[in-house]
Parts: C-alpha cells; structure tokens; sequence
C-alpha cells in the first residue's frame, strides 16, 4: 500500500491479505504495465486495436467492460459507482472474470487487460468513457 492511503482502505487491505489474498495498489499496478508492457498496436484513428483474444470471447460484454475499468485500475466501489451496479454485482462480475479467464487475482487481470490491448499504457480511470 502506499502512505497516502485511506483509513477504509488500509482496513480492507489489512482484511483482504488476512484471507489470504495478496494486494498490490491499482496505480502500482498501473506504473509496472505501462513501464514494462509493450505498446498496443495503433490504427490510424490512434486509439488501440484490441488483440483478438481466446479467452476474452468467453466473457460477456459487461464482462469485457468490467476488465477494462479495472485494467485501468479502478477498485470495485469505483466501478460500481462508473458502471451504476451496486458493489455486490460488480464483485460477482469480477469472481466470474477470474473464473472465466483462470485468474488467480486483479494484477493478473490487469496484465491480461494490457497484453490483449483492452487497455493501453498511459490509459487510466480518468479515461474511462
């Protein structure tokens, strides 16, 4: 976690890797994509060219816009709020996600996100649409 976090998220960090579950800050995540991953290819409009995937056409469309907010490194009340679900609806999005696609966690997703071109470096939640 970094030192400017939250009371409330110190506290959900704290009960998360009591579980068992590891933890890495979104905009930590964030930093090692957009400095470690390759550019997504561009088109001549200059937005990205989402890599055609296998896994990813196992995913629903709200699915597919789900890890694309959390590629860009959105928590889960940040979604609920983005994408107007209750928090409930978008944790089982996001287990459904993990299911789906063999995730073992968010850091995963975000890879995924990036390497499939979802998301591209430099991309972030003040880019969502």
């Amino acid at each position: 976690m970094l030192k400017d976090v939250t009371p409330a998220h110190l506290a959900a960090a704290v009960r998360l890797v009591d579980t068992g579950d590891a933890l890495l800050a979104p905009s930590i995540t964030r930093r090692l994509v957009e400095r470690f991953a390759p550019s997504a290819p561009r088109t001549g409009s200059g937005l990205a060219t989402p890599a055609v995937h296998r896994d990813l056409a196992a995913l629903t469309p709200r699915e597919r816009e789900v890890l694309t907010l959390m590629g860009r490194g959105l928590s889960n009340s940040e979604l609920a709020r983005e994408l107007t679900l209750s928090e409930a609806t978008v944790k089982t999005h996001v287990a459904r996600i993990f299911a789906k696609l063999t995730l073992r966690d968010r850091a995963q997703a975000v890879v995924l996100a990036y390497e499939t071109g979802l998301v591209s470096p430099g991309e972030s939640a003040a880019d969502s649409p």
